[in-house]
């Protein structure tokens, strides 16, 4: 079976999927879609795409496209994916999952009321270290886990100075949303625990406003808004009484980090970055390498959509977990602004 697709968004991760999907022999690129006449001209050339429109619903029409993927700025992932759904069009949305967990609600119940699978782009839950790491914890390996240490730390790494990337109504937010759904995302996944109770945050802007810290993603605008964080840190009490601290950044006086993520248990712990679990064998501590196959997993997470339309089954990315994913990234936000603590049900009532 091929599942015949459509691409909403074609900026820099819009083209990362297109380049992906062209090696998926179960997936046909059937169309394009932006706002944008020179991206779909420069798409349409480089990739064949058979059809583009500037005009997404134009592609929604289409009979001949089972699934999209979005890949537009955030504000517009709950519109598009609702409207996908409803268009009978299987999802797989980027990440964030949207702006407010209200939205990731409504996207999650057009899907079931409309029977059509969305996943969230979560790439890192497919990568074959996350899958081994995972296997680990799920059999055992560090017992009762009390405390997690995670995020991605950028020298200079803004993305689209002055673009939709750094304007708030657009991105709802800077590296939090960004970069620390992936931290986030993976801590908790990992530890399969998704239920916080509480957020104390902070965010601060020192080097976007003054227009450093440019990255090579995305595409500047000289002169465009920033009005989002560069930086964020948050403290998450977990309901079951566990710590998750969080620190991002596009920019900082700091080296380069990949996304980290350590992982405390009473029996066990894990470096993510170095693959390395700490353990103890007959009363002598041991540093075990864990050991995996390095994969592509842009192409995993869509085999895996393809499967999920293929056996009806759910996505890895389940309802609960995505709308509790955006209500720790919510209240984070709003903990920074309001200087306190938030009770994350309150973003989930909201």
């Amino acid at each position: 079976m091929v599942i015949r697709f459509g691409v909403i968004g074609c900026g820099s991760i819009g083209q990362v999927h297109i380049v992906n999907l062209k090696k998926i022999k179960q997936a046909e690129l059937v169309a394009a879609a932006d706002i944008r006449e020179e991206a779909l001209k420069e798409v349409k050339s480089k990739y064949n795409i058979p059809y583009t429109y500037t005009d997404y619903r134009d592609l929604l029409a289409r009979e001949d496209v089972d699934a999209v993927i979005i890949a537009t700025p955030n504000r517009f992932h709950a519109p598009m994916t609702i409207e996908a759904i409803k268009a009978g069009k299987h999802v797989l949305c980027e990440k964030p999952p949207a702006i407010t967990t209200r939205e990731v609600i409504e996207m999650f119940n057009a899907s079931k009321k409309y029977n059509r699978k969305l996943q969230i782009g979560l790439m890192f839950r497919f990568l074959d270290k996350t899958v081994a790491f995972k296997k680990l914890i799920e059999a055992g390996a560090l017992g009762e886990v009390y405390y997690a240490r995670t995020g991605i730390i950028r020298r200079s790494g803004i993305p689209g100075m002055g673009s939709w990337f750094t304007r708030k109504r657009d991105a709802g937010a800077g590296p939090l949303y960004d970069i620390g759904v992936h931290a986030l995302d993976l801590t908790l996944w990992l530890i399969g625990d998704f239920k916080a109770k509480s957020v104390y945050a902070s965010t601060y802007a020192k080097f976007g406003p003054r227009g450093k810290g440019m990255g090579k993603w995305g595409i500047p605008v000289p002169g465009g808004v920033f009005d989002v964080e560069d930086l964020a840190v948050a403290f998450i009490k977990m309901e079951s009484g566990a710590t998750i601290y969080l620190e991002v950044s596009w920019a900082a006086h700091a080296h380069d980090t990949e996304l980290f993520s350590y992982i405390f248990g009473d029996k066990g712990g894990i470096d993510y970055v170095n693959a390395i679990l700490y353990t103890e064998e007959n009363d002598r501590l041991i540093d075990k390498k864990i050991h995996y196959e390095k994969n592509n997993p842009y192409i995993a997470e869509v085999e895996h959509f393809i499967k999920v339309i293929e056996e009806d089954k759910e996505p890895l990315t389940k309802p609960e977990e995505m709308i509790y994913l955006q209500a720790i990234l919510e209240a984070a936000l709003k903990s920074a602004e309001e200087n306190k603590v938030i009770e994350v049900k309150k973003m989930l009532e909201a």
